[in-house]
Protein backbone atom coordinates (compact mmCIF):
# COMPACT_ATOMS: atom_id res chain seq x y z
CA UNK A 1 0.00 0.00 0.00
CA UNK A 2 1.18 3.15 -0.95
CA UNK A 3 0.46 6.10 2.06
CA UNK A 4 1.04 9.81 1.39
CA UNK A 5 0.34 12.26 3.81
CA UNK A 6 0.62 16.17 3.37
CA UNK A 7 3.55 15.81 0.78
CA UNK A 8 5.01 19.32 -0.19
CA UNK A 9 7.94 19.78 -2.45
CA UNK A 10 9.16 22.91 -3.63
CA UNK A 11 11.56 23.84 -6.59
CA UNK A 12 12.83 27.54 -4.92
CA UNK A 13 9.96 29.14 -4.91
CA UNK A 14 7.90 26.86 -7.25
CA UNK A 15 5.70 24.93 -4.91
CA UNK A 16 4.97 21.56 -7.17
CA UNK A 17 3.67 19.58 -4.61
CA UNK A 18 1.19 21.49 -2.36
CA UNK A 19 -0.05 19.31 0.84
CA UNK A 20 -0.94 16.51 -1.05
CA UNK A 21 -2.62 13.47 1.27
CA UNK A 22 -3.89 9.81 -0.57
CA UNK A 23 -3.72 6.23 -0.33
CA UNK A 24 -3.00 4.05 -3.32
CA UNK A 25 -4.56 0.29 -1.98
CA UNK A 26 -2.24 -2.89 -3.57
CA UNK A 27 -3.73 -4.40 -6.47
CA UNK A 28 -5.34 -1.31 -7.99
CA UNK A 29 -4.62 0.99 -11.05
CA UNK A 30 -4.74 4.25 -10.16
CA UNK A 31 -4.38 7.11 -12.87
CA UNK A 32 -3.60 10.35 -12.42
CA UNK A 33 -4.84 13.43 -14.38
CA UNK A 34 -3.99 17.33 -15.47
CA UNK A 35 -2.25 19.56 -17.31
CA UNK A 36 1.46 20.35 -17.37
CA UNK A 37 2.87 21.56 -14.52
CA UNK A 38 -0.11 20.21 -12.50
CA UNK A 39 1.93 18.12 -10.17
CA UNK A 40 2.39 14.66 -11.95
CA UNK A 41 5.55 13.88 -12.18
CA UNK A 42 6.70 15.11 -9.49
CA UNK A 43 4.66 12.77 -7.43
CA UNK A 44 5.90 9.95 -9.04
CA UNK A 45 9.70 11.19 -8.44
CA UNK A 46 8.68 11.28 -4.40
CA UNK A 47 6.92 8.01 -4.23
CA UNK A 48 9.69 6.56 -6.05
CA UNK A 49 11.96 7.61 -4.04
CA UNK A 50 13.78 10.32 -6.04
CA UNK A 51 12.75 13.71 -4.55
CA UNK A 52 12.85 14.00 -1.17
CA UNK A 53 10.23 16.03 0.33
CA UNK A 54 10.09 19.39 2.02
CA UNK A 55 7.59 18.28 4.23
CA UNK A 56 4.98 15.44 5.04
CA UNK A 57 5.61 11.78 4.52
CA UNK A 58 5.68 8.92 1.76
CA UNK A 59 5.30 5.43 2.52
CA UNK A 60 5.40 2.20 0.87
CA UNK A 61 4.12 -1.20 2.90
CA UNK A 62 4.51 1.38 5.87
CA UNK A 63 8.68 1.84 5.09
CA UNK A 64 9.64 5.21 4.20
CA UNK A 65 11.03 5.64 0.90
CA UNK A 66 13.36 8.52 1.00
CA UNK A 67 17.18 6.61 0.90
CA UNK A 68 15.33 2.81 1.23
CA UNK A 69 16.65 0.44 -0.76
CA UNK A 70 14.62 -2.55 0.13
CA UNK A 71 11.36 -0.15 -1.10
CA UNK A 72 13.26 0.84 -4.01
CA UNK A 73 13.59 -2.63 -4.77
CA UNK A 74 9.93 -3.26 -5.10
CA UNK A 75 9.51 -0.16 -7.71
CA UNK A 76 9.77 0.42 -11.26
CA UNK A 77 9.04 3.89 -12.90
CA UNK A 78 8.87 4.68 -16.30
CA UNK A 79 9.48 8.61 -16.41
CA UNK A 80 8.09 10.97 -18.81
CA UNK A 81 11.91 12.06 -19.98
CA UNK A 82 13.18 8.69 -20.81
CA UNK A 83 17.09 7.45 -20.09
CA UNK A 84 18.87 4.61 -21.33
CA UNK A 85 22.46 3.94 -21.15
CA UNK A 86 24.93 5.96 -24.00
CA UNK A 87 24.86 3.33 -27.39
CA UNK A 88 22.70 0.87 -25.25
CA UNK A 89 20.80 -2.02 -26.81
CA UNK A 90 18.01 -3.52 -25.33
CA UNK A 91 19.91 -6.84 -24.48
CA UNK A 92 22.31 -4.33 -22.76
CA UNK A 93 19.88 -2.66 -20.88
CA UNK A 94 17.64 -5.91 -19.76
CA UNK A 95 21.55 -6.85 -18.49
CA UNK A 96 20.80 -3.86 -15.81
CA UNK A 97 17.49 -4.48 -15.32
CA UNK A 98 18.59 -8.42 -14.25
CA UNK A 99 21.48 -7.21 -11.68
CA UNK A 100 18.52 -4.72 -10.28
CA UNK A 101 15.66 -6.98 -10.26
CA UNK A 102 15.93 -10.49 -8.73
CA UNK A 103 12.64 -11.15 -10.43
CA UNK A 104 13.53 -10.21 -14.15
CA UNK A 105 11.63 -12.79 -16.09
CA UNK A 106 13.96 -13.62 -19.00
CA UNK A 107 11.18 -15.24 -20.85
CA UNK A 108 8.85 -12.50 -20.07
CA UNK A 109 11.64 -10.19 -21.47
CA UNK A 110 12.34 -11.95 -24.81
CA UNK A 111 8.13 -12.26 -25.16
CA UNK A 112 7.86 -8.72 -24.74
CA UNK A 113 10.22 -7.53 -27.61
CA UNK A 114 9.27 -10.41 -29.69
CA UNK A 115 5.38 -9.03 -29.28
CA UNK A 116 6.52 -5.52 -29.58
CA UNK A 117 8.88 -6.53 -32.64
CA UNK A 118 11.87 -4.27 -31.14
CA UNK A 119 15.07 -5.20 -32.09
CA UNK A 120 17.24 -6.39 -29.00
CA UNK A 121 20.38 -5.47 -30.04
CA UNK A 122 19.47 -2.25 -32.03
CA UNK A 123 21.39 0.85 -30.35
CA UNK A 124 18.23 2.32 -28.75
CA UNK A 125 19.29 5.75 -29.50
CA UNK A 126 18.59 4.80 -33.14
CA UNK A 127 14.66 3.89 -32.27
CA UNK A 128 11.60 6.68 -32.49
CA UNK A 129 9.51 8.36 -29.62
CA UNK A 130 7.03 5.15 -29.50
CA UNK A 131 9.51 2.38 -29.88
CA UNK A 132 11.65 3.62 -26.76
CA UNK A 133 8.84 4.11 -24.58
CA UNK A 134 7.92 0.58 -25.78
CA UNK A 135 11.37 -0.75 -24.87
CA UNK A 136 10.96 1.20 -21.47
CA UNK A 137 7.90 -0.32 -20.77
CA UNK A 138 8.91 -3.80 -21.57
CA UNK A 139 11.90 -3.41 -18.94
CA UNK A 140 9.62 -2.23 -16.33
CA UNK A 141 7.20 -5.19 -16.81
CA UNK A 142 9.63 -7.72 -17.40
CA UNK A 143 11.10 -6.38 -13.89
CA UNK A 144 8.16 -7.69 -12.25
CA UNK A 145 8.12 -4.80 -10.19
CA UNK A 146 5.53 -4.97 -6.84
CA UNK A 147 4.80 -1.16 -7.70
CA UNK A 148 4.40 0.21 -11.30
CA UNK A 149 4.46 3.45 -12.23
CA UNK A 150 4.24 5.38 -15.70
CA UNK A 151 4.86 8.87 -16.14
CA UNK A 152 3.03 10.05 -19.53
CA UNK A 153 2.30 6.71 -20.36
CA UNK A 154 0.79 6.59 -23.93
CA UNK A 155 3.04 9.04 -25.01
CA UNK A 156 4.01 8.92 -28.36
CA UNK A 157 2.27 5.21 -28.74
CA UNK A 158 -0.18 4.47 -31.33
CA UNK A 159 -3.72 3.15 -30.56
CA UNK A 160 -2.43 -0.44 -31.07
CA UNK A 161 0.22 -0.40 -28.86
CA UNK A 162 -1.68 2.06 -26.60
CA UNK A 163 -4.04 -0.93 -26.24
CA UNK A 164 -1.14 -3.50 -26.03
CA UNK A 165 0.06 -1.24 -22.91
CA UNK A 166 -3.23 -1.24 -21.69
CA UNK A 167 -3.26 -5.25 -21.35
CA UNK A 168 -0.53 -5.76 -20.46
CA UNK A 169 -0.65 -3.50 -16.97
CA UNK A 170 -3.69 -4.79 -16.42
CA UNK A 171 -2.75 -8.46 -16.61
CA UNK A 172 0.59 -7.49 -14.76
CA UNK A 173 -2.47 -5.82 -11.70
CA UNK A 174 -4.84 -9.11 -11.95
CA UNK A 175 -2.28 -11.94 -11.82
CA UNK A 176 0.37 -10.51 -9.43
CA UNK A 177 -1.43 -7.97 -7.30
CA UNK A 178 0.73 -5.16 -8.38
CA UNK A 179 0.08 -1.70 -7.98
CA UNK A 180 -0.24 0.53 -10.87
CA UNK A 181 -0.02 4.61 -11.00
CA UNK A 182 -0.48 6.07 -14.76
CA UNK A 183 -0.47 9.58 -15.69
CA UNK A 184 -1.58 11.78 -18.67
CA UNK A 185 -3.05 14.54 -19.65
CA UNK A 186 -6.04 12.96 -21.00
CA UNK A 187 -8.84 11.75 -19.01
CA UNK A 188 -10.16 9.18 -22.15
CA UNK A 189 -6.90 7.43 -22.31
CA UNK A 190 -7.42 6.05 -18.29
CA UNK A 191 -11.05 5.41 -17.72
CA UNK A 192 -10.64 2.10 -19.33
CA UNK A 193 -8.37 1.02 -17.57
CA UNK A 194 -8.02 2.54 -13.73
CA UNK A 195 -9.83 1.47 -10.74
CA UNK A 196 -9.76 5.01 -8.77
CA UNK A 197 -8.76 8.44 -10.58
CA UNK A 198 -7.20 11.29 -8.89
CA UNK A 199 -7.28 15.02 -10.87
CA UNK A 200 -4.34 17.21 -9.60
CA UNK A 201 -4.35 20.93 -10.57
CA UNK A 202 -1.06 23.48 -9.61
CA UNK A 203 0.04 20.95 -7.39
CA UNK A 204 -2.51 20.12 -5.38
CA UNK A 205 -4.78 16.74 -5.31
CA UNK A 206 -8.30 18.41 -6.05
CA UNK A 207 -10.44 15.62 -6.38
CA UNK A 208 -9.92 11.83 -6.40
CA UNK A 209 -12.41 9.02 -6.59
CA UNK A 210 -13.53 5.81 -7.51
CA UNK A 211 -14.36 4.73 -10.74
CA UNK A 212 -17.34 2.76 -10.15
CA UNK A 213 -18.48 5.33 -7.35
CA UNK A 214 -17.84 8.03 -10.11
CA UNK A 215 -20.06 6.08 -12.86
CA UNK A 216 -22.90 4.82 -10.23
CA UNK A 217 -23.45 7.88 -8.24
CA UNK A 218 -24.09 10.64 -11.28
CA UNK A 219 -26.44 10.09 -14.25
CA UNK A 220 -28.23 12.23 -16.61
CA UNK A 221 -31.95 12.62 -16.82
CA UNK A 222 -33.67 14.28 -20.15
CA UNK A 223 -37.57 15.18 -18.79
CA UNK A 224 -40.22 17.47 -20.64
CA UNK A 225 -43.33 18.76 -19.17
CA UNK A 226 -46.48 20.12 -21.16
CA UNK A 227 -46.04 23.12 -18.78
CA UNK A 228 -44.12 25.84 -18.19
CA UNK A 229 -41.28 25.28 -15.52
CA UNK A 230 -37.80 25.47 -14.32
CA UNK A 231 -34.66 23.63 -12.07
CA UNK A 232 -36.85 24.81 -8.92
CA UNK A 233 -39.57 22.06 -9.84
CA UNK A 234 -36.65 19.36 -8.93
CA UNK A 235 -34.82 21.53 -6.27
CA UNK A 236 -35.22 20.26 -2.40
CA UNK A 237 -36.74 16.86 -3.05
CA UNK A 238 -35.15 13.73 -0.86
CA UNK A 239 -32.62 12.01 -2.37
CA UNK A 240 -31.92 13.47 -5.53
CA UNK A 241 -29.00 16.35 -5.48
CA UNK A 242 -29.25 18.50 -9.24
CA UNK A 243 -25.87 19.34 -10.37
CA UNK A 244 -26.86 20.77 -13.31
CA UNK A 245 -29.48 21.99 -15.29
CA UNK A 246 -30.28 23.17 -18.96
CA UNK A 247 -33.58 23.33 -20.90
CA UNK A 248 -34.14 24.31 -24.71
CA UNK A 249 -37.94 24.52 -25.41
CA UNK A 250 -39.56 21.98 -23.47
CA UNK A 251 -36.75 19.39 -22.89
CA UNK A 252 -34.65 19.64 -19.74
CA UNK A 253 -31.52 17.69 -18.94
CA UNK A 254 -30.71 17.36 -15.79
CA UNK A 255 -27.24 16.02 -14.07
CA UNK A 256 -28.25 14.42 -10.63
CA UNK A 257 -26.75 12.40 -8.22
CA UNK A 258 -28.38 9.72 -6.06
CA UNK A 259 -30.19 6.55 -6.38
CA UNK A 260 -30.92 6.12 -9.78
CA UNK A 261 -34.27 4.15 -9.39
CA UNK A 262 -35.73 6.66 -6.57
CA UNK A 263 -35.01 9.53 -9.00
CA UNK A 264 -36.73 8.02 -12.17
CA UNK A 265 -39.92 7.40 -9.52
CA UNK A 266 -39.77 10.37 -8.17
CA UNK A 267 -39.96 12.72 -11.55
CA UNK A 268 -42.43 9.78 -13.43
CA UNK A 269 -44.93 11.05 -10.31
CA UNK A 270 -44.49 14.47 -11.78
CA UNK A 271 -46.64 13.04 -14.63
CA UNK A 272 -44.15 14.37 -17.41
CA UNK A 273 -44.73 13.62 -20.71
CA UNK A 274 -41.18 12.54 -21.55
CA UNK A 275 -38.41 10.87 -18.83
CA UNK A 276 -35.55 8.87 -19.87
CA UNK A 277 -32.25 8.08 -18.17
CA UNK A 278 -29.06 8.66 -20.22
CA UNK A 279 -25.40 7.27 -19.58
CA UNK A 280 -22.43 10.22 -18.78
CA UNK A 281 -18.64 10.02 -20.27
CA UNK A 282 -16.41 9.85 -17.31
CA UNK A 283 -15.55 13.49 -18.78
CA UNK A 284 -19.11 14.43 -17.99
CA UNK A 285 -19.05 13.08 -14.80
CA UNK A 286 -15.46 14.63 -13.84
CA UNK A 287 -16.56 18.06 -15.27
CA UNK A 288 -19.80 18.03 -12.77
CA UNK A 289 -18.20 16.62 -9.88
CA UNK A 290 -15.58 19.44 -10.56
CA UNK A 291 -18.68 22.40 -11.09
CA UNK A 292 -19.46 21.10 -7.84
CA UNK A 293 -16.27 21.78 -5.97
CA UNK A 294 -16.02 25.46 -7.51
CA UNK A 295 -13.26 24.39 -10.59
CA UNK A 296 -13.73 24.44 -14.10
CA UNK A 297 -12.63 20.95 -15.18
CA UNK A 298 -12.13 22.28 -18.72
CA UNK A 299 -9.78 25.35 -17.36
CA UNK A 300 -8.13 22.61 -14.93
CA UNK A 301 -6.81 20.26 -17.77
CA UNK A 302 -6.24 23.16 -20.54
CA UNK A 303 -4.02 25.53 -18.06
CA UNK A 304 -0.34 25.38 -19.06
CA UNK A 305 1.26 25.59 -16.13
CA UNK A 306 5.36 26.48 -16.43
Amino acid sequence: MIKVENITKKFDDYKALDNITCNIPEGCIYGMVGSNGAGKSTFLRVISGIYRPEAGTAMIDEQPIWENSEVKGKIAFVPDDLFFLHGASLDRMASLYRASYPDFDDKRYQYLTDTFKLNRTKNIATFSKGMKRQAATILAISSKPKYLFMDETFDGLDPVMRNLVKKLICQDVEERKATAIMTSHSLRELEDTCDQLALLHKGGLIFESDISNLKTSLFKVQVAYSEEYDRTRFEGIDGMEVMHFSKQGSVANIIVRGDRENVVRIISSTHPILVEVLPLTLEEVFTYEMEALGYAFGDVLMDQEV
